[in-house]
């Protein structure tokens, strides 16, 4: 029989009691366990933050009860202790910062309570009662978890105001755990990014981020082997419903799901969890989007796009050069580059070393890629009736319609832009736009297309045809005559599309003029 798969389970005792799999990290997590440390770990989300955690509190509050069988068996030694776990992506709900404070407070008393805090309503406040029981405390008696210590934060970036006083009230805690430190055994919290003035990064003088550490790349997300060891039942059956080979469905799965690198030299790499469990679970559907429609859009950088431009999508190709010191610095809000940010949210991720100090940033797979695309593809028609712009029926019409309709629906799309803040200046743009319009619409173009006598512009699938497009971009319209029969020219001479050799082959040179900001000439070829 199968073993079950982890979809959506974040608890790890309830994860062995139901036999699902687990993936043994448990090697990893002994030697995190073994310190007497107070660590950080920033990931994506859908990568197991929460699992890890319950991991932690399972171990340290119940020693091997849940562990049998598992690589931490033979090694762990340690005792039990009282855990605390907070997971304040719980207090994401609120409008005040009174509402705040009291949902927060609230949770810090149930929580700590169940370590043998016992909170008075007369007197004092919540914190300043803590900080008092804190220091009755032995050295090293307590651990402390906090899952998703960024929730809050995030759910008001939207309001100046509110987000500060959010921020000042969990300083409160932070500053009162950093002056008690001596009673904690261990301490680990997760997020997806590291906002500074929040008193932990600055409060916390050994608090270790292992975010970037090479030894812990792979503590979260599935490893190659991981997946041909755990799930080759998995695997089997997805072969056979797919009608493929094992290594071919490996590939793929690499292709789609693989690529995201957590470590500063880039040296390991791990698939996302979540969109593995999901192909799983359902392989006859194929190779799916998972990233986008779950863990790929995540408040803080929804949120931070509100106020903020991505580059444009002219470089949506293109790798991008970084500091290690810009990815795992703490920032406040508004000095988040949005490398940065999109590397914290798993859009970006580490691809090489450039130099000592500095990293190339990439997309991790063709999934975050189209994931990408269809975030410019919002970003760039923000504001728009998209449906008027025609982009959910665009790939019905590329497989449907004519050559003259298709080339409508691009101008009623780029229309849709705004023009100040992502304007069209030469071709290479014209053709990124467009590219990441059709991914937008659920379309996978291809670019720059070799072939023996030279390369076109785009390729794209629609249904049993095969489009193939030849951009001209000119500044002077007495120009567009020309352009266009050296487009024409330049797919007849240079046999453009010529190894498609199923369905129908639709070949059109297009020329954009600046001045009216649209494809004002086209022809089939």
């Amino acid at each position: 029989m199968f073993k079950a798969l982890p979809l959506g389970t974040s608890n790890f005792t309830a994860l062995r009691l139901n036999n699902e799999i687990y993936v043994d990290k448990t090697d990893l997590i002994f030697q995190l366990a073994l310190q007497r440390g107070k660590i950080f770990l920033a990931r994506p989300r859908r990568f197991g933050k929460s699992l890890l955690i319950s991991t932690f509190e399972s171990l340290f509050k119940n020693g091997l009860k849940d562990f049998e069988g598992l690589a931490i068996e033979t090694l762990w030694k340690d005792k039990t202790y009282p855990v605390v776990r907070l997971d304040f992506s719980e207090i994401k709900e609120f409008s005040t910062a009174e509402e705040f404070k009291q949902k927060f407070d609230e949770k810090l008393i149930v929580k700590f309570s169940e370590a043998g805090f016992r909170y008075t309503c007369e007197g004092v406040g919540t914190v300043p009662q803590l900080s008092a029981w804190l220091s009755s405390l032995s050295p090293s008696s307590l651990v402390i978890l906090i899952d998703e210590y960024d929730a809050p934060l995030t759910a008001c970036l939207d309001k100046p105001q509110l987000f500060n006083k959010v921020r000042s009230v969990m300083s409160e805690l932070f500053l009162t755990l950093k002056s008690n430190e001596g009673c904690q055994r261990f301490f680990f919290m997760t997020g997806i990014t590291k906002f500074s003035n929040t008193s932990i990064f600055s409060a916390f003088n050994n608090l270790q981020d292992i975010s970037l550490d090479v030894q812990y790349g792979t503590l979260l997300g599935y490893t190659e082997e991981e997946i041909t060891r755990y799930f080759s039942a998995y695997i089997d059956l997805a072969k056979d419903s797919l009608g493929i080979t094992k290594e071919k469905l490996i590939d793929r799965l690499g292709e789609q799901y693989d690529g995201f690198s957590f470590d500063r030299r880039a040296q390991t790499h791990v698939y996302c969890p979540w969109s593995v469990l999901n192909f799983f679970a359902k392989p006859a559907e194929g190779f799916q989007n998972y990233w986008y429609t779950s863990g790929g859009q995540p408040t803080v950088l929804m949120k931070y796009l509100n106020t903020h431009a991505l580059k444009s999508p002219a470089v949506y190709n293109e790798d991008i050069l970084v500091s290690l010191s810009e990815l795992g610095a703490s920032r406040q809000y508004d000095e988040i580059s949005t490398e940065a940010l999109l590397t914290q949210s798993g859009y970006l991720t580490i691809k090489a070393l450039a130099g000592g100090a500095f990293v190339q940033l990439g997309y991790p797979n063709q999934e975050v890629a189209e994931s990408m695309a269809a975030l410019y593809a919002e970003e760039l028609l923000k504001g728009q009736n998209i449906a008027r712009s025609g982009i959910p029926a665009l790939s019905r019409v590329m497989a449907q319609e004519s050559v003259e309709t298709v080339v409508d629906y691009f101008n009623r799309a780029l229309s849709s832009i705004d023009y100040v803040r992502y304007p069209i200046k030469d071709e290479s743009a014209c053709r990124a736009y467009l590219q990441v319009l059709l991914i937008g619409a659920a379309m996978l173009p291809r670019v720059e297309v070799h072939n023996a006598l030279g390369r076109c512009d785009m390729e794209v699938q629609a249904g049993k045809r095969h489009w193939v497009f030849e951009f001209k971009y000119t500044r002077d319209d007495s120009r567009v005559q020309s352009l266009l029969r050296e487009a024409s020219e330049q797919i007849t001479n240079r046999r453009y599309g010529s190894t498609f050799n199923a369905g129908e082959l639709i070949r059109v040179a297009l020329v954009f003029s600046e001045k009216e900001r649209r494809f004002v000439a086209w022809e089939s070829v």
